[in-house]
């Protein structure tokens, strides 16, 4: 692993210490988030991505956006789309690239707010936001961008940096329904993140939609990664509402299509889902989806589960087109 890269992981994994190189990180806590994958991504990616012959990185899951952080600030890449269909998260990437500055000081009157009130308050101070935040939602115009669209950001970077584990989580009415998480000293504003975070997104086209809107980006100088939602390891593990419309098994088949599109430009297109023969060793599912493809199984840390023991080390797929 080149020099530099080492560091960049740990600012994007929140472990970075007192005299690392400043890096800019992702500003959402993001369950599912790839940051740590990305010692197992790096020797995987593309060796054109070093070299600048892929000038494109195309991200249409981009979540709390850990591999974009990770290839804006280490290749190349002369510009970048990244896609998610979740309304709420993509309002506030826009946000952070427009309107930094105004969305910094909204966070600061949060962080006023809360650092000067009791642990009651706080409690009574978290539930008056989110409330607000959820009855907004049906008259809230998300076409047009204006000041509201900078306060509703700082009302969902205030939620995730105070909600239980920084889960985000929406119900079946597209409502942010994650409790109160009881931090005595949390950072609501990371002032320097947010300005990092905004001049990476100088070059940056921001879209909220299907995954399948990504495609007239892609050609053959792009790097795509696709991060769906991931295919439950078992009916149990159904933590998939990212955004109220969930992402079925069809929903796999249609990007299993959209792999081979994309594929079928000349770019270069890594995925990377959950293993069902953790639980189900004869589940061959994705084998069977992506057979015409390299896969690959790493070890990853499952962190999402309610039962303790049941969390640790799992396989995962990589998927790629390439091989290097």
């Amino acid at each position: 692993m080149k020099k530099g890269r080492p560091n960049l992981i740990k600012a994007i994994r929140g472990r970075r210490t007192k005299g690392d190189e400043e890096y800019a990180k992702p500003f959402f806590k993001w369950a599912g988030g790839k940051s740590q994958l990305l010692y197992e991504f790096d020797p995987r990616f593309p060796k054109t991505l070093e070299t600048g012959d892929l000038v494109r990185y195309v991200e249409p899951f981009v979540g709390g956006g850990a591999v974009f952080f990770y290839i804006a600030q280490l290749y190349p890449i002369k510009e970048a789309v990244i896609c998610d269909v979740n309304s709420e998260l993509i309002l506030t990437w826009k946000v952070v690239k427009q309107d930094v500055k105004t969305l910094i000081r909204l966070l600061q009157e949060l962080q006023d707010a809360y650092d000067t009130r009791t642990e009651a308050e706080r409690l009574n101070l978290f539930y008056q936001v989110r409330d607000d935040l959820n009855r907004e939602k049906q008259s809230f115009d998300y076409n047009t961008y204006g000041d509201h669209t900078i306060q509703r950001a700082s009302q969902l970077l205030f939620l995730n940096r105070t909600c239980f584990n920084g889960l985000f989580r929406l119900n079946s009415k597209g409502e942010f329904n994650v409790p109160f998480g009881k931090y005595k000293n949390p950072n609501i504003v990371q002032e320097k993140n947010l300005l990092m975070a905004s001049n990476l997104l100088t070059h940056t086209t921001i879209i909220q939609g299907d995954f399948t809107t990504c495609l007239e980006y892609v050609d053959r100088s792009s790097f795509v990664y696709l991060d769906p939602p991931y295919r439950p390891l078992n009916k149990t593990s159904s933590f998939t509402s990212y955004s109220q419309e969930g992402f079925s098994e069809q929903d796999q088949l249609r990007l299993r299509d959209f792999y081979g599109a994309v594929a079928n430009t000349g770019a270069k297109v890594m995925l990377s889902n959950s293993d069902p023969r953790n639980e189900d060793p004869a589940d061959h599912f994705f084998d069977d989806l992506y057979k015409d493809f390299l896969i690959e199984r790493v070890l990853a840390k499952r962190f999402i589960n309610s039962v303790g023991e049941k969390r640790g080390d799992i396989n995962e797929l990589i998927i790629r087109n390439y091989q290097d």
